[in-house]
Formats: structure tokens, sequence, C-alpha cells
């Protein structure tokens, strides 16, 4: 059974170790940096055009930006490179980000301005550290691990909740320099957000419709379309389904569900926890070897607002790539920008038969 341990970092974040089994002794080993004080919250704005809000993260401008190996702030603390992580070894780690965009140093700074207010980016962000080695990848975790990172995410999912600013709980990865990651370490990300964001409250909004048409639940409906259909399935086993959607905006996109619906990742049983590995794995090789190289990707957690609409969500995953041939890249250029049109270049049912056959 995966066991937390706690300890508060030099300038007060939380620091969380997981770890398969209890007595590891990480809390043992104490942060003995000299950080700066924490910066004050990034500000929220309303965007009354569009009916939501920006957040406005001046501070992360001075974020690390790809340091050397040797200078890695997600690696195990050593004599010479004093980390995020003090303890020499660790499972999975989740620590406060010191570079949050929500949460942080929360000041008086509301504008209560009719046509825009604006207020402090409450809420929480979290790093999530997969594995201690630097020059490895999540597609190359053992099953175990796996494990103990979805234990991990439940957990940090169930303590977030009971945040009175945490509105939405999104865990997620970003891999490669061509999606943007400014770490190489294999590493995810939580965020807590103040607000749930637009594209959750859009999917909840299209289930919400559904059911008032039909009584079911839209989520599991298109769950059991694809596992009948069956031409778009990339991989599965009697837990969980992978599959790439009927309508994928991205060159490669799978999403991946449980057969049972669950409101959100600290609701999934050991069953379905042990059997998620397996799938997901599968999927993230077969991107490794769909071009014969690692595919830059996101992967997230799609799951139920904390306070709102628990009864209509479906907690799933989706993972995409931004990579449509060897040498090419998705951009998202006029259409998708501008107007949020997505025109995919990559038939869904040829993602998935390409994905299949890739070994």
């Amino acid at each position: 059974m995966t066991t937390r341990s706690t300890i508060k970092l030099a300038d007060g974040r939380e620091l969380n170790y997981y770890d398969a089994a209890p007595g590891a002794g990480r809390e043992a080993y104490a942060d003995r940096r000299r950080l700066p004080a924490r910066p004050p919250a990034a500000q929220l704005r309303y965007d009354a055009l569009r009916d939501e809000w920006v957040a406005v993260a001046a501070a992360r401008q001075g974020r690390p930006l790809l340091p050397s190996t040797q200078h890695c702030p997600l690696c195990p603390t050593t004599d010479d490179n004093p980390t995020e992580i003090p303890a020499p070894s660790y499972e999975v780690a989740v620590f406060e980000n010191r570079f949050p965009s929500f949460g942080g140093t929360i000041a008086d700074g509301a504008v209560d301005d009719p046509l825009s207010p604006r207020r402090p980016a409450t809420g929480r962000c979290e790093v999530v550290c997969f594995t201690p080695d630097h020059d490895a990848s999540f597609a190359r975790l053992e099953p175990a691990r796996v494990r103990v990172v979805l234990d991990a995410l439940a957990d940090r999912v169930s303590c977030l909740s009971d945040m009175d600013d945490v509105e939405y709980l999104f865990c997620f990865e970003n891999r490669g320099e061509e999606i943007g990651v400014t770490l190489h370490h294999p590493h995810g990300q939580i965020y807590g957000y103040p607000f749930v964001p637009p594209v959750a409250a859009q999917l909840l909004n299209a289930a919400r419709s559904h059911r008032e048409r039909t009584g079911a639940n839209l989520f599991a409906e298109v769950l059991a379309a694809e596992r009948a259909e069956g031409t778009r399935v990339v991989a599965s086993n009697d837990r969980w389904t992978a599959f790439v959607p009927v309508a994928a905006r991205w060159p490669f996109e799978v999403h991946l569900y449980p057969h049972e619906r669950f409101a959100d990742l600290a609701e999934l049983p050991d069953d379905y926890r042990d059997a998620f590995g397996e799938v997901y794995l599968d999927v993230l090789r077969r991107f490794d070897c769909l071009f014969g190289s690692p595919l830059p990707y996101i992967s997230g957690w799609y799951q139920a607002p904390v306070r709102a609409d628990r009864d209509l969500a479906h907690t799933h995953l989706r993972l995409f790539s931004i990579r449509r041939a060897p040498s090419k890249l998705k951009y998202l250029a006029g259409s998708e920008s501008a107007m949020g049109a997505f025109v995919n270049d990559v038939a869904p049912e040829e993602a998935a038969r390409l994905l299949r056959e890739a070994e």
C-alpha cells in the first residue's frame, strides 16, 4: 500500500513523498537551502467577451529554463546540487510549485470592476516527480511505479479537494520541448483552479444537455459506442479501454476510459488502479514507436469539479501529440488559435491503425 510522508521546504512549501512501502525515512532529510520569500499570487482577470478567467502570473518569468542535468531541480539532492527534493532518493515526490500560476502568497488585490473584475489567483499548483532518474520517461516506468504515481495523484486530489479555494483539479504531464517543457526531468503537474476551466465546463454542459434529452450519461455512451464499433480502439484490458475519438482534434489523440464511472481519481478502486498501467504504458510505448523517436505529448486527467456536477463526469485520461509526421508538427494556426475550429490532418481511423501497428 502506498504511503505518504510530508515535510516543509525551506520557504514553507509542502513536499510529500509517496512510497510503495512504509519506512523509507525520507522525511528525515531537511531542506537546507536559503530560498527567497515566496512570490505573491498571480492575478485573475475576467474576460467579459469570452466569459472566462485569465491568470496573469508575472513571477513565472523567473522559472528555470532547460537547466543542465547537473543543475536539475527535480533530481534528488546531492552535495553539489541542492534541489527541491532534499532526500538522496525517492520513488514519487509531490511538492508545491515554486513558481505557481495559482496559489502563492495571497494579498488583498481584488478590483471590483463591473466589466472586468480582478482578484488574486488563489488555488494550488504542485509538481509531481515520477522517478529520480533524470533520463527516464513515463513510458519506461515499471507498472508498480505507475501504481504509486496513480495513488499519489488520487491522494492529492482527495487532499486538495478540501481546500476552500479549489474548484477543479487537473493532473497532467507535458513532454517534449515542442510542447513547451522547461524541465526535462520526467514530471507532471497538478493545477488546482479556483474556477472550473473552460474545456471542463464545456464537456459538462454537453453531458448535462445529453442527460436532459436521453436520461443517459454522455461519457458512458461514448465509451460503449467506441468499444462496440472497435475500429478506433488502440488497447484495452478488462478495466480500461484506450481509443482514438471519432472527432479527434489532434493528429494522434487517445482517450483512456475506465469501464465504470468514477467522479475523480480519488474514487478509483484498487482493481482499476492496478489495471491502469498495463494499458497506459502500452499506449505510451506505441506513441514512441510510431516515428522511431519519443513523441512530444500532453497527457491529462479529466474529472469532476470539486463541488458541482459530480454526477455528470466520468473520469478519464486524454493523451495527444502535436506531431503529425516524422518531421512535421501540427501548429495551431489561424482557424484553431483564432476561432477554436480544429482541422485534423490525420483521419482518426488511420491514426488508430498506425498506433495498433506501432511496435
